[in-house]
């Protein structure tokens, strides 16, 4: 899985970095960039939905939500076998430069899959697609789970 993804900072129009407090999640690693991570408060991922780059909520936490699963991630598996039907899934992109679990940051091309739902109040709620690992990325991970990336693999 991936417990934060980072995107450099001119990727965001100006509006959406303010109207989403991103100056506070920004980080310089030689290029400014926004950090997303999943222990945030509060949890927050950027997405390419509806034809622009928005920042939705980051899974759902709360297990008396009823409604979403109380998670941040989900199986391709489960996506692929309609267990996630009932929530009228949209399939977004993910856009990142870097990911990371198990305090490695590992580096992005082009991006990560995603289900977009909503919520009871309609409230757009991103979770991140994940596959089993490939050996390279549990080794260097620790985790058994690896997001599915755009057009590549680790």
């Amino acid at each position: 899985m991936c417990v934060a993804v980072a995107l450099p900072l001119s990727e965001f129009p100006r509006p959406v970095v303010e109207a989403h407090g991103l100056d506070a999640r920004t980080h310089d690693r030689g290029e400014p960039e926004v950090r997303f991570h999943w222990r945030a408060q509060p949890p927050r991922l950027p997405v390419w939905w509806e034809g622009r780059l928005q920042v939705v909520r980051w899974g759902c936490r709360v297990r008396s939500a009823g409604h979403l699963p109380p998670t941040g991630w989900t199986w391709r598996a489960s996506a692929e076998a309609g267990r996630w039907s009932h929530l009228e899934p949209e399939a977004v992109v993910i856009p990142a430069a870097f990911g990371m679990m198990g305090g490695v940051w590992f580096k992005v091309k082009e991006g990560m899959r995603g289900l977009l739902v909503r919520d009871r109040d309609g409230t757009p709620t991103a979770y991140v697609t994940c596959e089993p690992a490939t050996r390279y990325y549990a080794v260097m991970t620790r985790c058994s789970c690896a997001p599915v990336l755009v057009g590549d693999v680790i």
